[in-house]
């Protein structure tokens, strides 16, 4: 499996790329801000098609350049119903705080083809399965996706759910705390150790390592048994 990306943006997003292999059909994973450019040059370097933008949540530093990026290649854009909203209206999902910075108002347009996530779901886009699990507590619309790549190896593309030492912040509109517990419990944890972890932001990490030294998962129970992606 061919796996690349780069942050975006003012935020750092991070914005993946996965493929079966070089020259092959792809997906596109959180084309955040100013992501354009640098996602064309990847795509030309790997020789890449891509067949579907995915968002592991609404806020604007992961979708802001998801219309021109679909519209552009004439691709679906893949998200949860509860934060589609925020694809047209995304100061719904700031604070009051946060949406001073825009001047109180700050708008973005919806691809010409979106298409709705469900808990549960498997993907097949690009010769690639990729598996949903609803992870609300950033947001309300936030998921992760699992995937397997030809040596056996596991991957998460964890959005804001889970980084390297910390997790996603809650206090935004849409965010819960006690959802956010649930979600690490009952779909991070219960993964493998060896999983790696692509996070929204910060530098890639595993699930062991997470479990052992992440001080917002010291104590959390795993809600049921391992399971294999």
């Amino acid at each position: 499996m061919l796996v690349a990306g780069f942050p975006t943006g003012s935020f750092q997003a991070n914005c993946f790329v996965l493929a079966t292999a070089a020259g092959s059909p792809c997906v596109v994973v959180d084309p955040g801000e100013a992501a354009e450019e640098p996602l064309q040059e990847l795509l030309r370097e790997h020789r890449l098609d891509p067949v579907a933008v995915l968002l592991t949540h609404g806020h604007f530093d992961h979708v802001f350049s998801v219309t021109p990026v679909c519209d552009g290649n004439c691709i679906p854009a893949w998200i949860h119903p509860d934060d589609r909203v925020l694809l047209s209206d995304p100061m719904r999902g700031l604070s009051g705080e946060a949406g001073q910075l825009f001047g109180g108002r700050f708008e973005l347009r919806e691809p010409s083809e979106v298409r709705v996530l469900e808990d549960g779901a498997e993907l097949d886009l690009a010769g690639l399965t990729l598996s949903v699990d609803h992870t609300p507590g950033h947001t309300q619309g936030s998921v992760t996706f699992r995937s397997v790549t030809e040596e056996g190896g596991e991957l998460l593309l964890a959005g804001d759910t889970l980084f390297a030492g910390s997790i996603g912040r809650t206090d935004m509109p849409g965010g819960d705390h006690e959802q956010m517990l649930a979600s690490l419990r009952d779909k991070v944890l219960v993964l493998d150790d060896e999983t790696v972890v692509l996070p929204g932001h910060g530098p890639t990490t595993t699930i062991g390592r997470e479990r052992a030294a992440n001080p917002f998962l010291q104590g959390l129970p795993v809600g049921g048994p391992r399971r294999a992606l």
